[in-house]
């Protein structure tokens, strides 16, 4: 590869639409190693702590760029989150870890095909129907345990899904990488991928060609309550115990983060590698706050500033396309 070929490449990417993300991430870091550079900020440890507190945000964030890929979203994802950690954490002590993990995903599963089918058979409109179900788990989630803890005490579980590491690396990295790369591969070289998005973009020139929307829009919806599913799994793990409110606070985290890195909300464009930078960000401003002394109800103002200004983001490049 000649330079003059490399230097092409670098100013496309320099100029794609949805490198605002790269040069928004590299200014906060900046911003942030200057405030605090008498803090930890920038040490090895903390950037990795900062990884893993975000990995279940980064897994919902990716799962559901499905379900914005087809024009739907999802606000039952937090309420999902809770109720499959807290299924997992039952299930645990008597049936150990397989059939814990897989009741959660199935459970996740259960609930994004109920979403879409309800959306799909009524016509209604899906923030309808998830904000609904958000509501029906959260009652559950506070049911099932009495509003009590359940502590996670295996070993195994907490291995594969909270502080184990392989090779010298933590899990919770691991389980991040292979989520944005499987998302990767489905949305953009399968042709499932290139389905979901026609059906968000153009859905009459996708009903056309003979595209099933109705079953897409449904899968996707699974595909977005089944990540949340596992979010769930991964905070029940490094938490090493589940709790009803797990997740209630992720809504607004996982939207900004999607949006902010390039993912339309309204269908038909996703960026994965652009959520995962985006959830990063959010933990980035969320760790740079606490260590810049910053309470929590100012943290929760700072982040509804960071969503206006993702959907202000969002929208304007709706209007450009």
């Amino acid at each position: 590869m000649t330079t003059q070929t490399q230097a092409t490449m670098l100013k496309q990417l320099l100029l794609r639409r949805d490198a605002y993300i790269y040069y928004i991430f590299l200014i906060v870091l900046s911003f942030f190693a200057v405030l605090l550079h008498d803090t930890a900020f920038l040490s090895l440890d903390n950037l990795l702590n900062i990884v893993r507190q975000t990995t279940p945000v980064t897994v919902m964030a990716v799962a559901l760029c499905f379900a914005l890929a087809v024009g739907h979203i999802d606000l039952s994802i937090g309420a999902v989150v809770a109720v499959s950690a807290l299924v997992a954490a039952l299930l645990l002590p008597q049936y150990g870890v397989l059939v814990a993990t897989l009741a959660a995903l199935g459970l996740g599963a259960a609930v994004g095909f109920i979403n879409g089918l309800l959306t799909e058979k009524l016509q209604v409109s899906s923030l309808l129907i998830t904000l609904g179900t958000m509501s029906v788990l959260a009652g559950v989630a506070r049911q099932l345990t009495g509003m009590e803890s359940v502590p996670v005490l295996n070993d195994g579980f907490i291995f594969w899904f909270g502080g184990g590491e392989l090779w010298g690396i933590p899990t919770l990295l691991l389980w991040t990488v292979a989520v944005a790369l499987l998302g990767y591969l489905l949305l953009n070289k399968l042709r499932f991928g290139r389905h979901l998005l026609a059906v968000g973009g153009q859905p009459q020139a996708a009903r056309a060609m003979g595209i099933a929307l109705q079953s897409l829009r449904v899968q996707a919806l699974m595909i977005s309550a089944t990540g949340a599913a596992l979010a769930g799994l991964l905070y029940a793990g490094r938490l090493q115990g589940a709790r009803y409110t797990l997740g209630e606070a992720d809504l607004l985290t996982v939207i900004a983060a999607v949006a902010i890195g390039g993912t339309s909300l309204f269908g038909g464009r996703v960026c994965i590698f652009g959520a995962v930078l985006g959830s990063w960000l959010m933990g980035m401003i969320n760790n740079g706050l606490i260590l810049s002394g910053f309470s929590t109800n100012e943290q929760m103002v700072a982040r509804g500033v960071i969503l206006i200004v993702a959907v202000a983001i969002g929208v304007r490049e709706v209007k450009r396309g």
